[in-house]
């Protein structure tokens, strides 16, 4: 009788991989370029729709421009005086274009969203899309509130002062710019409450980060108010300082309320 031979057992080895050749791209780079690729075109067709809307939004600013520029000429009482054969011509399809980007912001903004949405959750996504209408409102409130409680006593104030050594014969060009600029900026500004109330339902911002940041709120309220109304007095840049820091006072009112319900939604799923 042989004895028993115990021979180790032989272990499977792993197939050799071949060597990696670093001009070959895998295939899951390839796509991910592809991916890359879809989303700036995506990009590209968001652009596109979001530029033809302002265009279209400028060419009923066109046919408006007229009574509008009478509208924003009342406080002033009387004609422009223009220093140049084309300044009435520039205004004109200035305050034109103004009116296109009032008209298209929804759209844009819609777009922009729409960009964007893909990378959310579907509660998020929610969120976004019904604000637009209200943003939209409080853009139309913040003008409002501008045409009518800001810029008369600016105005007010600029036309009276030293009357003695200053008579105001206002170009179209500063008029005009002063004007749009206060009420553009102003409905911006009247929208960001609102804003970081929808990033707060989202779990972006919280009111700590905005308690703790107070002191770059007034620095960039500050530097906001010189940057919207061109001149240096401190009575107009406080007409345009104050509300700012109301509206940043409002914001953290609010994105306090949204982080509740945001925590209150999350207990229950």
């Amino acid at each position: 009788m042989q004895p028993k031979l115990n021979l180790p057992s032989r272990q499977p080895t792993a197939p050799k991989t071949p060597p990696v050749n670093a001009d070959v791209e895998s295939p899951e780079l390839e796509g991910s370029r592809m991916t890359l690729w879809d989303h700036l075109d995506e990009l590209r067709q968001r652009l596109t729709k979001a530029i033809f809307a302002l265009v279209v939004g400028t060419v009923f600013g066109v046919l408006v421009a007229t009574p509008v520029l009478e509208y924003l000429q009342q406080p002033y009482g009387r004609p422009f005086t223009t220093l140049g054969p084309t300044s009435g011509v520039v205004e004109y399809f200035r305050v034109s274009l103004l009116i296109g980007g009032i008209i298209a912001i929804p759209i844009m903004t819609y777009q922009v969203l729409m960009f964007v949405v893909p990378g959310l959750t579907k509660r998020e996504r929610r969120v976004l899309l019904y604000s637009i209408p209200p943003i939209t409102l409080l853009f139309l409130v913040g003008v409002a509130f501008a045409w009518f409680l800001l810029i008369p006593p600016a105005l007010g104030f600029l036309e009276s002062f030293q009357p003695t050594l200053f008579k105001p014969e206002w170009t179209p060009e500063l008029y005009l710019s002063f004007v749009t600029s206060l009420l553009f900026w102003m409905g911006v500004a009247f929208e960001t409450p609102l804003i970081f109330f929808v990033l707060s339902l989202i779990g972006f911002v919280s009111p700590g980060t905005l308690m703790r940041n107070w002191r770059i709120a007034v620095v960039g309220s500050s530097v906001a108010a010189a940057m919207i109304t061109p001149t240096i007095d401190p009575v107009n840049m406080a007409l345009v300082m104050v509300p700012l820091l109301v509206l940043y006072a409002l914001s953290i009112v609010l994105t306090s309320i949204g982080i509740r319900f945001n925590r209150a939604e999350g207990d229950t799923e």
